[in-house]
């Protein structure tokens, strides 16, 4: 039986801590603050990113340095066979894209996964990956179920601030002071490889509710499975603890029955959205892992 590793980057939320627990390899995503080169959960805490954050420090992300990854290819290609490496999605960095360049030279002992999940939902393909690894799957089979099931996913997220979106231009200068003055709480949504608009609420109140109907309404009608018995649902937040656990009871109250997993958003999403932000995913359980 082939010996397998799985590989993922601090975008899926996964701690360093966690990693060595679980038994993956996570890369930790690179942040550029001032002069200074920082990495996530390595000498970058979530409280010292927010803590910069506050002090209006000009923070930005970068994928991890190619130097990197193909060194930890190398070292855990001494203990495994092959590696299964899930990046975030191809459609919100380029980090995918050159992690499958780089794999070529590896003679298919390392498969990159490119199915579009990025914070909770990556965590999952994590968990999932390692579940079919245990199974005695081979790298590219595990690749191809997880590519299989990239769609199979949602993510809505209410932004607290349209501070962080106007700085990364997503959204223009003057849609931002307009947002800002009607204290406008948007709600983007991830399905897919894409970060889309998905609505304008004008309180935290109304955006919640907007959130868990959107999910509630993915449940019944695009998964087919309105009580959720195939489905993982997810909860992520960025800094503001208490108000996620009130999200959290919210949710809870709103899905009875179902277990819910809630973990802080990765620092390099949190960048471009900014603390406060509160956010809702599912993600369809794989077949295979049903039996």
């Amino acid at each position: 039986m082939s010996k397998v590793a799985v590989v993922s980057d601090s975008n899926s939320g996964i701690t360093q801590a966690e990693a060595e627990a679980l038994g993956v390899t996570i890369l930790p995503m690179p942040f550029f603050a001032g002069d200074k080169t920082y990495y996530e959960d390595i000498d970058l805490t979530q409280d010292e990113f927010y803590q910069m954050l506050t002090q209006n420090t000009d923070i930005s992300t970068s994928m991890p340095l190619v130097g990197n990854v193909t060194d930890t290819w190398d070292r855990l290609l001494e203990e495994y066979d092959e590696i299964v490496h899930i990046p975030m999605s191809s459609g919100l960095s380029g980090s995918c894209e050159t992690a499958i360049m780089l794999s070529q030279e590896y003679e298919g002992k390392v498969q990159v996964v490119n199915n579009q999940r990025i914070s909770v939902t990556q965590r999952q393909s994590v968990l999932d990956a390692m579940a079919l690894a245990a199974q005695g799957r081979r790298a590219e089979e595990i690749r191809g179920i997880l590519e299989r099931e990239k769609l199979n996913s949602s993510i809505y997220i209410m932004v607290d601030t349209l501070f962080y979106l106007k700085k990364g231009g997503r959204i223009t200068p003057t849609a931002a002071a307009i947002g800002t003055l009607l204290k406008l709480k948007p709600v983007l949504q991830i399905q897919g490889d894409k970060l889309d608009a998905f609505a304008k609420a004008r309180t935290v109140k109304q955006a919640k509710s907007m959130m868990i109907d959107a999910m509630k309404n993915d449940f019944e009608n695009r998964f087919q499975d309105a009580a959720g018995e195939h489905l993982y649902l997810e909860l992520a937040y960025t800094h503001d603890r208490e108000a996620a656990e009130a999200f959290y009871a919210e949710v809870q109250q709103a899905f009875p029955g179902m277990e819910i997993v809630m973990h802080p958003l990765s620092l390099s999403v949190s960048c471009h959205i900014g603390p406060g932000a509160l956010a809702i995913a599912c993600s369809k359980k794989i077949p295979e892992l049903e039996v």
